[in-house]
């Protein structure tokens, strides 16, 4: 009975949202909560979830298998495929975020790209900043949570790794691989790696036989 109550309030939810025009791609396929607000020009893929407390802008697209809770969502926003929205998010106008990335409890800047397998927790990222691929704040400290702070026209390289609590100026680049550890200056180049070897003629030893 239960299971069936819960349903007719999906399928009322669906119905009131493809009345305001919201477009559904598999509607049967998305789960709305009671609080749920959409504005205008909305679409949604399949297998999308809107947890509690959600609110979504005008002319907002959301890509299948993401999921959204207790977040504000501006206008001219992407999502997904395979996002997870967490609690305490905000996605200011214009700004982009992609498949197999999580955001906990940040603001992301207007036109700010968060694309590829990347972790964002306890942020504040500028407008216009792009977050390369692999890309984790270190958030957790074993005791505390701490905060990273992006400031406008960042460009962060891919797989690099921002410890917590750290500040990143305006108009910097921090090099891909790069582990991050003290504050970046304005207009400034950050990168940590260690040096490349090389051996020469390299013989790949041959597998022993098994008796």
């Amino acid at each position: 009975m239960k299971q069936l109550n819960l349903q007719k309030l999906q399928n009322k939810l669906r119905n009131k949202f493809l009345r305001s025009g919201v477009k559904m791609i598999g509607p049967d396929t998305i789960y709305f909560s009671k609080d749920t607000k959409i504005g205008k020009n909305v679409t949604i893929e399949p297998y999308v979830v809107l947890g509690s407390k959600v609110k979504i802008g005008s002319n907002v697209t959301i890509k299948s298998f993401s999921h959204l809770e207790d977040c504000k969502i501006e206008n001219k926003v992407k999502i997904g495929p395979y996002a997870r929205i967490r609690p305490g998010v905000i996605l200011k106008e214009g700004s982009k975020v992609g498949n197999f990335v999580e955001i906990k409890k940040s603001i992301i800047g207007k036109k700010s790209k968060v694309n590829h397998l990347t972790y964002i927790g306890d942020s504040h990222i500028g407008k216009q900043v792009n977050v390369g691929a692999g890309t984790i704040t270190c958030n957790y400290d074993g005791i505390n949570k701490n905060k990273t702070i992006i400031k406008d026209n960042v460009f962060i390289g891919s797989n690099s790794s921002l410890v917590a609590p750290i500040k990143i100026e305006q108009d910097s680049i921090v090099g891909a691989g790069s582990v991050i550890t003290k504050n970046v200056n304005k207009k400034s180049l950050a990168l940590t790696r260690s040096m490349q070897t090389e051996v020469k003629n390299y013989k790949i030893k041959s597998k022993r036989k098994r008796k």
